[in-house]
């Protein structure tokens, strides 16, 4: 302890053992640990003695110690050694409390008295003649042990019970918890064992008890700690170190005691709280937050659930800086990390669960794969929603959780504070190990709502400290999750407390899975999975109300969905009456899909169902907020109009026709290549709505009204040709090395031009190759013509240009027979359809009328869908289909009163070419009328005499 060169040192009192005696501890040190202490007792005074075991105070020895310790513990004070007595191993002194003598304000409130001399000549204090000027004067006033009441002496005598002079044991613990547990004891800690076991003298009844702080356990003294890498259950601090940081916050000081329990062996367990200035603080909290104790469970659980996370957090933070005990702590692994810089704003589209929803982003336009996001809310779990594809049922609860959500949140505008990511296993959703190969990633996040949104009715207080409702408390507050206790190290939402005190609340209110309640069983019928006659069947009781409420369970595609009717507690497959939006993996289907998500997901609608298909599908119309949900998807240019089943059953077509023209008149989506105005049909060019009309170049004709389209204008052309073009393709291949098979797409060297195509092996040698000049049927599939060639102009195709489809679609003339090849007049309709045309880049308008996938892989048709069209070129009125007619060279088919009313007008417009070509007799009519009733009747085989 270091001091001035005039032997005053300087020092903090950490304790007052008697009315006469201090320990004093050094202010500063330069060796780490515990700083250095001496133990003096103030020059020339005798205090009354206290009781030690066994025995009873002296008259007035309580209150000369208590004088003395609120005069003086925890102050910092001056003092010089006067002298020692080595007999007695004690040294004297002379005190000051800023320019106050200690030993001078004692003797004159009367709580010792003077010893004028020792037993060695110079034992005495340098202040002796003012002490006992000052003795004199206090016994003359009768002030503390000069007290001259009768039966003052024997009064201030405490009255000990026998804990207080004599073992601890010796308490009644179970009868002390009974009648005080949870309540604020007032105490003065007589002894600190370690850090974190006191001795306390309980007033006013002076029970001397000891006390195991509550939740923590410090480094027992005696015991060496380690000093190598540990884990969580060893420990590196010095037990010194932790027991001299409690001896200066408590020892000798005024505390509250509360009792929490008692162990197995009958010690108190309790919470100690010691003045600091104005207020109160936890002596186990900051025992643990500086280092000097870790968290202990069994005793913990003893405690308020707060006390318990505030313990939990100070040793978390403790252990990831590492503080003192935890200076050699190695964190176990974890599966979880932090997400840094994530936070984004979006409404959301979909609730997957009570504890995981989808934000469509704000910064994100809606066709992008990126658009939504799913986000695990932090730190809480919900029932889980079952697999039905697994035959999983939900859990308690699952359905009312998610339901919920989707009442709060669906449409909503939220923050998102993305915090973590953590593996978990694709099987069970369950954490996996660090370094699964197979694990995929979750992410979890706070969600807010926006602060106007009412809370404290859904059990989150209001003006809580947060940026508006954390979606994740309002969860947990009304019962429908529970928050996770991570182990320590793994990432946890920042509002962690926040949900841990809404579970509190929901627990002593036993709502939701904490209710003793079953949760509300829900039987749905899915209409979705069951039979189509059995979704006929339940058509009428949707036509019982003219428009139902329902709610969109999921987008199947554009203008389909899966909807749950609350009323007749059914699922449904429900699709726009004469609204179509492209198929899958056809452009702007995902599009489509996207603005459905974001528009009527999850939402409150109306339906009016007309009808159902043969597929069990339910047809007909539906509303969000009195909207038309197809007007949206028309107005967008993302859906089709088609009516031919009838248009008079539509509610709102007036909506929809001026929804489609608008997005025909931007060229919006489907309609980019849209022609203002006219659209082709039969023979004339008249208005359709309906219908596609495709910009085509015709590049092979095959005959009996067969050809083969390019789209016109397409850049995937330009960009197959542009890397074929770089290929160097000189040397021919090694016999063996390349051996292509039927199906495979090759390059093929086309000797009419000299260039490289894409072509489908269709038929070729059977076993290995075996000379350059061996022959392969071939089909070009960007062109649609077909022919054979030798091996030797065939060469291996990159896959980067082989994935892309064959650009060649095959058609036929819609509505009518041509002749095939082999038929009379069949050489000549298809000479005649080659005139009209093939050509240098002649452009048509192909009007799609009908798909036929039966096509197959017949020779010279290539593979997939023949389209069946009215084709017309963009600088004529008459269509090829008509002009084919006019000259005889083919005939209408047969007519059915089954017939849409399209085909019906097309086939009237038609008829006038067809009757032209009988009247004047060409083509097919030369010898007057022909079996044209019978579809499946052809023209009359060519005879051997016939023309050739």
């Amino acid at each position: 302890m270091a001091s001035t060169a005039t032997g005053w040192y300087r020092g903090r009192v950490k304790a007052v053992p008697s009315g006469d005696c201090l320990v004093i501890v050094a202010l500063t040190s330069s060796r780490p640990g515990a700083l250095p202490e001496k133990t003096i007792t103030l020059s020339s005074l005798i205090a009354p003695r206290l009781a030690r075991r066994g025995g009873v105070d002296e008259p007035y020895a309580w209150e000369s110690r208590e004088f003395l310790r609120k005069l003086c513990v925890g102050k910092e004070v001056t003092f010089k050694i006067d002298y020692n007595v080595p007999s007695i191993n004690r040294e004297f002194a002379s005190v000051f409390l800023g320019d106050k003598n200690v030993a001078m304000l004692v003797v004159a409130a009367g709580w010792a008295k003077i010893r004028e001399q020792g037993q060695q000549k110079g034992e005495a204090s340098p202040y002796l003649a003012e002490l006992l000027r000052l003795e004199e004067q206090a016994k003359q006033e009768g002030v503390g042990r000069w007290n001259k009441s009768p039966g003052a002496a024997e009064a201030s005598i405490r009255n000990l019970p026998p804990s207080a002079i004599g073992d601890p044991s010796n308490l009644d613990a179970m009868g002390l918890l009974a009648a005080n547990k949870g309540k604020p004891m007032e105490g003065i800690v007589e002894q600190v064992r370690d850090g974190s076991t006191l001795r306390v003298y309980l007033l006013p009844e002076f029970q001397f008890v000891q006390v195991f702080v509550a939740g923590i356990q410090s480094p027992q003294m005696g015991r060496k700690a380690a000093s190598e890498p540990v884990v969580e259950s060893e420990v590196t601090a010095d037990a010194h170190e932790a027991k001299f940081f409690t001896e200066m916050r408590v020892l000798n000081r005024d505390v509250r005691v509360v009792l929490e329990g008692v162990d197995k062996f009958s010690n108190l367990i309790g919470s100690v709280y010691y003045p600091d200035g104005e207020s109160a603080k936890d002596l186990a909290l900051e025992l643990v937050e500086n280092g000097f104790a870790k968290y202990v469970e069994w005793s913990a659980n003893m405690m308020e659930d707060e006390a318990k996370r505030k313990l939990k957090a100070a040793e978390l933070q403790a252990k990831k800086s590492r503080l003192r005990m935890w200076t050699n702590y190695v964190p176990p692994a974890t599966n979880s990390k932090a997400i840094h810089d994530q936070n984004f704003t979006g409404k959301v589209v979909e609730v997957v669960s009570g504890d995981c929803i989808i934000v469509a982003d704000d910064s994100i336009p809606y066709g992008s794969p990126l658009a939504e996001r799913r986000v695990n809310l932090s730190s809480i779990r919900c029932p889980k929603m079952g697999n039905p594809r697994r035959d999983e049922k939900p859990a308690p609860y699952a359905r009312e959780a998610k339901e919920f959500l989707r009442t709060r949140l669906i449409g909503r505008q939220v923050n998102v504070q993305m915090e973590y990511s953590r593996k978990v296993s694709p099987a069970d959703g369950s954490a996996a190990p660090p370094g699964a190969a197979d694990a995929r990633s979750m992410d979890f996040g706070s969600v807010f709502l926006a602060s106007n949104v009412k809370s404290e009715g859904d059990g989150v207080p209001a003006g809580s400290q947060q940026p508006g409702v954390n979606v994740a408390e309002l969860v947990v507050a009304r019962g429908f999750g529970t928050v996770i206790r991570h182990r320590d190290f793994d990432e946890r939402s920042n509002y962690y407390d926040a949900l841990l005190a809404a579970e509190s609340r929901a627990i002593s209110g036993k709502k939701g899975i904490h209710s003793a309640k079953d949760s509300p069983v829900m039987h749905i019928t899915d209409l979705t999975i069951a039979s189509a006659k059995k979704a006929k069947d339940f058509l009428p009781f949707l036509h019982r109300s003219r428009r139902i409420p329902a709610v969109v369970e999921y987008v199947l595609s554009g203008h389909r969905f899966k909807l749950l009717i609350p009323k007749e507690t059914c699922s449904i497959a429900f699709a726009f009456s004469g609204v179509r939006c492209p198929g899958r993996d056809e452009p702007y289907s995902e599009e489509a899909i996207a603005l459905m998500r974001r528009k009527i997901m999850q939402r409150d609608v109306e339906i009016e169902v007309e009808t159902v298909d043969r597929t069990g599908t339910f047809l007909g119309s539906l509303w969000e907020s009195r909207t038309n949900v197809a007007v949206t998807l028309l107005e967008a240019g993302l859906a089709k109009l088609q009516t031919s089943f009838g248009s008079d059953r539509i509610p709102d077509l007036h909506l929809l026709e001026q929804a489609e023209q608008s997005a025909k008149r931007q060229k919006l989506k489907i309609w980019e290549n849209y022609v203002e105005g006219e659209e082709v049909s039969n023979g004339a060019t008249v208005e359709n709505k309906q219908q596609e009309v495709l910009k085509v170049v015709v590049t092979e004709v095959l005959g009996g009204g067969k050809f083969y389209v390019q789209p016109a204008g397409d850049q995937k052309i330009a960009s197959i040709q542009q890397q074929l073009s770089f290929l160097n393709l000189q040397e021919a291949p090694l016999l063996g090395a390349f051996s292509p098979k039927k199906g495979d797409i090759v390059l093929c060297h086309f000797l009419a031009d000299k260039s490289w195509y894409r072509a489908m092996i269709v038929n070729g040698p059977r076993g290995a190759v075996q000379s350059p000049q061996d022959k392969f049927e071939v089909f070009y599939i960007d062109y649609g013509n077909q022919e054979e060639v030798t091996y030797s102009q065939l060469r291996p195709l990159d896959p980067s240009v082989s994935a892309a489809p064959g650009l060649a679609q095959l058609c036929s003339l819609a509505y009518m027979k041509v002749p095939n090849l082999e038929e009379d007049f069949g050489q000549e309709a298809a000479e005649y359809l080659s005139e009209l045309t093939l050509g240098s880049g002649k452009e048509f308008r192909a009007k799609v009328e009908d798909r036929d996938a039966s096509g197959g892989k017949t020779k010279g048709q290539g593979t997939g869908t023949v389209l069946a069209v009215t084709l017309v070129a963009v600088d004529t009125e008459i269509s090829v289909n008509a002009a084919m007619l006019q000259e005889g060279l083919g005939r209408l088919e047969k007519r059915n009163r089954r017939d849409r009313r399209e085909k019906q007008q097309a086939l009237d417009n038609l008829e006038k070419f067809q009757a032209e070509a009988k009247t004047s007799r060409r083509g097919i009519w030369q010898y007057g009328d022909i079996q044209s009733d019978d579809e499946d009747t052809a023209p009359p085989a060519r005879k051997a005499s016939g023309r050739k």
